[in-house]
């Protein structure tokens, strides 16, 4: 079905994870992979048996942005003025859209050199675990472009203007550790612990109450432009919309039966 990533799946289905997995490019991005990532998020999204999702990048690279041999050369497509234009609409777009209104967390594991599209698709996932020798550029510049893949939304959110624009103007390189001092990663781990730390927090988040992180999502997204008065108010609706869900009569009674909770995620 896929033909430009590799999907794993563990904990009896509740986690799936998609590796991008040309090496000989460093996992750059194509047409064919991001429209591969679109789907693979869209239908995560929509499975009910899928509790958490993540995208990571076999080999010694987590991605390297933009494949510009795919953007510029097949089929003669460097001859129409505006390729740039429909990339970024007809594939990066949808991508940002699918995984940041995906009803199930998104986590970017990143296990190598993130750089251009390749760092923004880890920064619009939900959190991002990183191995401590990974790295994050904001290389658009070095080609003459401004940040995509959500970028121009995102960075002077998480990391205001004089930051944002010192990353995207400079093209600077952020090692994994400088990218957690910064809020933009959540947890570094070293080479050796990277993968069964990484699954650790995976698995929790596979046995979660899911339908509370997606309400708890649709919060955080509102707010970047709801007043205090709108933001409560939306906080009263879907906080009875959780109160609403079986998970939380599953969590009310484990807590009063002192055991612990078996979530299913609706």
């Amino acid at each position: 079905m896929y033909t430009q990533i590799d999907i794993e799946t563990h904990f009896d289905g509740k986690l799936k994870i998609a590796y991008l997995n040309q090496q000989e490019t460093m996992n750059a991005l194509t047409k064919p992979s991001l429209s591969d990532l679109k789907d693979f998020v869209k239908e995560c999204s929509e499975d009910p048996t899928v509790r958490c999702v993540a995208i990571s990048g076999r080999g010694r690279a987590f991605c390297s942005g933009q494949n510009l041999d795919d953007a510029f050369v097949q089929g003669n497509e460097h001859h129409d003025n505006n390729i740039i234009r429909k990339i970024v609409t007809d594939y990066y777009n949808p991508l940002v859209t699918e995984i940041t209104r995906c009803k199930k967390p998104v986590v970017a594991l990143v296990n190598g050199p993130a750089v251009g599209a390749g760092a923004m698709l880890a920064l619009i996932s939900d959190f991002v675990l990183a191995v401590d020798k990974s790295y994050f550029a904001q290389a658009f510049s070095n080609i003459g472009l401004i940040p995509d893949t959500g970028g121009t939304y995102y960075l002077p959110k998480l990391l205001g203007r004089q930051l944002a624009n010192y990353l995207a103007f400079t093209g600077k390189k952020l090692s994994a550790e400088e990218a957690r001092s910064y809020g933009l990663v959540a947890e570094v781990f070293n080479e050796e612990d990277f993968l069964p730390k990484s699954m650790e927090i995976l698995e929790k988040m596979s046995n979660m109450p899911t339908a509370a992180i997606k309400l708890t999502k649709k919060a955080f997204a509102h707010s970047y432009n709801n007043t205090l008065k709108e933001q409560l108010e939306l906080e009263g609706d879907l906080q009875q919309e959780a109160a609403e869900t079986e998970d939380f009569i599953e969590g009310v009674n484990a807590f009063l039966q002192k055991r612990k909770p078996n979530y299913k995620g609706r």
